[in-house]
């Protein structure tokens, strides 16, 4: 063994050490962390939160399929890396285009930036009965999955969806654990996880979302955690579903029941991820009026926030 060899070795054992120390001294960050927050062993990681700007926040002003607009996504990477963010979360709402020169330009693009992709979110509805609509709805997903193996996004974003007919809710609820199911088997076969959005119908409340991943048993499913989108008690919801999580999504407001509405407080949510043992995206999607103005604010408040937790 060449004395640089040894060198290198003896480096990495004394790291290794040293973490385990701290863990085994109950000072090592994220003590409660999920699997995928565990090291080889099943020792605990510190928590990791790198941020992201979801296209969804310039939804006025970005291309969308065929018609460009007044920014697009190459737009929103240049203001990405202005912001000193870590990634982009290129909403699928907004390609001008989806064959291969457009995307690897794209790709592309981010990279040279030193931008990752967070994400990509995409429509679906799997709560439809069986026939055309719902194979257009499975082909759109595993569509998007190639995309995302294209452009190295490492999670498709989705919805339960909403049946267009009466239908019970238990009814619905085996449709889209069986389109989840099916959509997840063609997704790992590229690689790419799918992440659940808690986005309405079926996903109302943190364990109604968590009995769907728990139906599923797919270990390419996971959640897109929005602390937004729960409807009262959003921390309390939010902590319930971290340990969840492949994805994140903060926004500006989140809802206290009825239409009761309060700014978000980012420290409370970068905590939870934190306890929780977190390594990943939290993406912001702003949702109010001017983002120009307002996301640049948003994103230095939500970068206090985890530089100082």
């Amino acid at each position: 063994m060449s004395p640089e060899s040894f060198s290198r070795r003896r480096v990495l054992r004394t790291a290794a050490g040293a973490v385990a120390g701290m863990v085994l001294n109950g000072n090592a960050v994220g003590q409660n962390s999920a699997p995928a927050g565990l090291a080889a062993g099943g020792r605990p990681l510190p928590a990791r939160l790198k941020l992201s700007l979801a296209g969804y926040s310039f939804r006025k002003e970005l291309d969308t399929p065929g018609k460009p607009g007044a920014m697009s996504l190459f737009d929103l990477a240049d203001l990405c890396a202005r912001l000193d963010l870590d990634a982009i979360e290129p909403t699928s709402y907004y390609f001008l285009r989806t064959d291969d020169e457009w995307l690897y330009r794209l790709k592309s693009h981010i990279f040279r930036l030193g931008l990752e992709i967070s994400g990509t979110p995409i429509n679906t509805n799997f709560a439809l009965p069986s026939g055309e609509e719902r194979d257009a709805q499975l082909a759109h997903c595993r569509a998007w999955v190639d995309i995302a193996a294209k452009l190295g996004s490492p999670t498709i974003r989705v919805f339960a969806g909403r049946p267009p007919q009466a239908g019970t809710r238990e009814e619905m609820f085996k449709q889209v654990v069986d389109g989840l199911i099916r959509s997840c088997e063609y997704a790992g076969s590229r690689g790419i996880f799918l992440a659940i959005e808690n986005h309405g119908y079926l996903t109302e409340t943190a364990d109604d979302l968590l009995r769907i991943v728990e139906a599923v048993r797919s270990p390419w499913l996971g959640v897109n955690l929005d602390s937004g989108n729960f409807h009262e008690a959003p921390y309390e919801s939010f902590a319930r579903v971290a340990p969840h999580a492949i994805v994140c999504q903060v926004k500006a407001e989140v809802r206290l029941g009825g239409d009761r509405r309060e700014p978000t407080d980012y420290r409370r949510i970068v905590s939870i991820l934190r306890e929780t043992g977190y390594r990943g995206y939290l993406a912001l999607e702003y949702e109010g009026p001017d983002p120009a103005v307002n996301v640049p604010i948003e994103v230095c408040k939500l970068q206090e926030a985890v530089r100082t937790l």
